[in-house]
């Protein structure tokens, strides 16, 4: 993508409206457009980072077994009253409207009860399960509190992973396989580093469910860290009794501020149950179905990278969630120059490589700026001075350091 070209545009000025780090830095970067509290428009530049994460995501889930679906966002009011979900005393973050003929319906602030009933359709039998089914979709919640930029959205993108098995041996070993698929996914998005797994309540369905809280001053949840065993205990449920079933000491434990970008929990038989979802067993005796279900909110994990992965000058992206692999920056005035600079684009290009080409016609400094404000991890330079010794100038976006090398070089790098 030539900059040229690129509607959007960087700003100096932090947002007067925004108090948090990722939406300031993301909104000067041209990454998103706020329309109001809680709700953001992605740009072309974030909405590549968006896809970059998903596509991160989808890679970990297929792995897993995942199937991948899209289901719809509006909510038939029937399917949460069989679950007691419907009423706001139970559930207080509902957006709902009513359509033309009185019907009162639900934006979606989540999907157990819509994929139990798609399902009576599809499974009867054992023979039909198990079954790992997911998909990428926006979730509305009426939020009360939206002042942590796209960490907390009343619109917001979330994966949802739902698990249903015969039993719940079955259910707990998928459970420990996408936990391990979290971990990786946090560690290609570069925070693994920060990222614990959690014991949180189970709240009605199980003794704990489990959260992955990555630690930072950003961060609403107080989480108590084991560095060591890379564990967390949330400050809701931290007792003697809980850190005797885990094994920890209270001793060993440090307290921390986290953002919770991930959680999964097993659901049992609730909703199936709820759904009239079961199974027929090899005997063709009626079976519960055991449902577990994983989320990861991809706006707020896309908000915890800025947060973690950026200093004075702007966003650091880490290479697999970088909007391009690499930052084009071209300067001088010289034709020479300008051709150099744009056979090096063009080669870029033949080779798959994604580059944002900077030839706007602007001073040094300003474009120095704007490629530390975006963030691409790495920057090539193409000056009249590189182009006089057959030269390209080569910048790491976590360096202050640079080097010269040749135009084949340059290539090889990417």
């Amino acid at each position: 993508m030539r900059q040229s070209q690129l509607f959007t545009k960087t700003r100096k000025e932090v947002p007067s409206d925004e108090v948090s780090k990722n939406a300031q830095l993301l909104i000067r970067a041209g990454f998103i457009h706020k329309e109001m509290a809680g709700v953001y428009s992605y740009l072309p530049l974030g909405f590549r980072v968006l896809n970059k994460i998903i596509a991160i995501i989808r890679e970990e889930m297929n792995a897993i077994g995942g199937i991948e679906m899209m289901m719809a966002e509006l909510q038939p009011s029937e399917l949460y009253k069989k679950t007691n979900r419907w009423d706001d005393s139970v559930v207080d973050v509902w957006f709902k409207t009513k359509l033309s003929g009185g019907e009162e319906i639900g934006l979606a602030f989540t999907h157990d009860e819509m994929l139990t009933n798609i399902l009576r359709e599809h499974v009867s039998s054992y023979r039909d399960l198990p079954k790992y089914i997911y998909h990428f979709q926006t979730k509305f919640r009426n939020e009360l509190r939206a002042k942590s930029g796209i960490m907390r959205g009343r619109e917001f993108l979330m994966k949802d992973l739902y698990s249903f098995t015969v039993s719940q041996e079955e259910l707990d070993a998928f459970y420990e396989e996408c936990k391990e698929a979290y971990m990786r996914v946090f560690e290609r998005c570069g925070i693994g580093d920060k990222t614990f797994f959690t014991f949180a309540s189970g709240g009605t369905f199980s003794k704990y469910s489990h959260e992955f809280q990555t630690v930072s001053e950003a961060g609403e949840d107080i989480v108590y860290v084991h560095e060591g065993k890379k564990m967390a205990v949330n400050k809701e449920v931290l007792t003697d009794e809980v850190l005797n079933d885990i094994g920890l000491s209270r001793g060993d434990l440090v307290e921390k501020k986290s953002i919770e970008v991930g959680n999964i929990f097993k659901q049992g038989t609730r909703f199936p149950d709820a759904a009239g979802l079961t199974y027929l067993d090899k005997e063709g005796e009626q079976k519960s179905i055991y449902m577990g279900g994983y989320g990861i909110g991809i706006t707020r994990l896309m908000g915890t990278i800025v947060e973690l992965l950026s200093d004075d000058k702007g966003i650091i992206w880490p290479k697999e969630v970088a909007p391009f692999a690499v930052h084009l920056v071209r300067l001088g005035e010289k034709a020479e120059t300008a051709t150099f600079a744009d056979e090096l684009y063009a080669e870029l290009r033949k080779k798959g490589i994604e580059v944002l080409y900077d030839d706007r016609d602007l001073r040094p400094g300003e474009k120095f700026a704007d490629s530390d404000l975006i963030g691409i991890p790495v920057r090539f330079v193409i000056s009249d001075k590189t182009v006089a010794e057959g030269k390209v100038e080569v910048k790491y976006r976590t360096s202050s350091d640079s080097k010269l090398l040749s135009y084949e070089e340059t290539i090889k790098l990417l």
